[in-house]
């Protein structure tokens, strides 16, 4: 069965890093696009990163450029989010997600129908 487990969300102060990881399991993730969404409280779920097959081209939303970088590990499936200077307005619920439907792009990256599978998430809590 296909699974990606969320870990490393806490609570921090901003200003403070913290580094996310997504394992996949059940299948072969190596050759999949995989990414980083979020959902803060009232708020829909916004796409925060994105990355390729071999960790070559990765996308980010402008809220998180020069904080947020995204990598992978083939070897061990897995992808990471590393958040430095965090904010109180990155408090959310993280998501991974793997598959993407179709040609990835810049533009495109971040539909979310056009991810296939998805985590359970872990918390993420920023305080002032």
């Amino acid at each position: 069965q296909e699974q990606l487990v969320e870990s490393g969300g806490g609570s921090v102060k901003a200003g403070g890093s913290l580094r996310l990881s997504c394992t996949a399991s059940g299948v072969e993730w190596s050759n999949n696009v995989m990414g980083w969404f979020r959902q803060a409280p009232g708020k829909e779920r916004e796409g925060v990163a994105g990355i390729d097959e071999v960790g070559f081209r990765s996308f980010s939303a402008d809220s998180v450029k020069d904080r947020f970088t995204i990598s992978r590990d083939k070897a061990e499936n897995t992808v990471y989010l590393q958040m430095n200077n965090l904010k109180p307005e990155d408090t959310a619920v993280y998501y991974c997600a793997a598959h993407f439907a179709g040609a990835w792009n810049d533009r495109n990256w971040s539909e979310e129908t056009r991810w296939s599978y998805w985590g359970q998430g872990t918390q993420v809590t920023v305080s002032s």
